[in-house]
């Protein structure tokens, strides 16, 4: 019963401990997803600067609607990240001035970029997060890039 409100009673428990609790789903619509847009306040969309994650920003934002309308008033986009962008191709150029184009009238996005890195990649395998196994890297920048325009978002 209620099994999308799980996450959201628990969270509701431990919150007056943090100042943010971040919540990072796979690429589904499944329960976990649900149960996470239930619970948050905002949500930040990251989309792979390729064909098929934009074709499901699309449903996801539907999804996004409709636990705000059913579930969740309190849930809003924060904003699209566009992901793992080719800086040297125009395919990755395209792709992120259509996202633009589509959804940057009515949905915040981010001036800021992760780009495609092998040493991103790594990181799974290594275990590590990018800020310890490549602190210096591209990847690492975009992040802290991204961290500073969320906080200045908020002032």
């Amino acid at each position: 019963m209620s099994r999308e409100q799980v996450l959201r009673l628990y969270l509701n428990e431990i919150k007056a401990r943090y100042d943010y609790i971040l919540i990072d789903c796979m690429p589904s619509l499944g329960m976990i997803t649900i149960n996470a847009l239930v619970a948050a306040d905002n949500v930040l969309i990251p989309v792979e600067a390729a064909y098929l994650p934009v074709k499901g920003l699309q449903q996801l934002i539907k999804t996004i609607g409709k636990v705000h309308r059913r579930l969740n008033p309190r849930l809003s986009i924060m904003g699209i990240l566009l992901t793992k962008v080719d800086r040297r191709t125009n395919f990755a150029r395209d792709i992120s001035e259509q996202i633009r184009k589509v959804y940057g009238n009515n949905i915040h996005i981010f001036k800021n970029c992760i780009p495609m890195s092998v040493r991103a990649a790594e990181t799974t395998a290594e275990g590590k997060s990018i800020y310890l196994h490549d602190p210096k890297g591209i990847v690492a920048e975009g992040y802290r890039h991204l961290t500073g325009e969320v906080i200045a978002d908020e002032k």
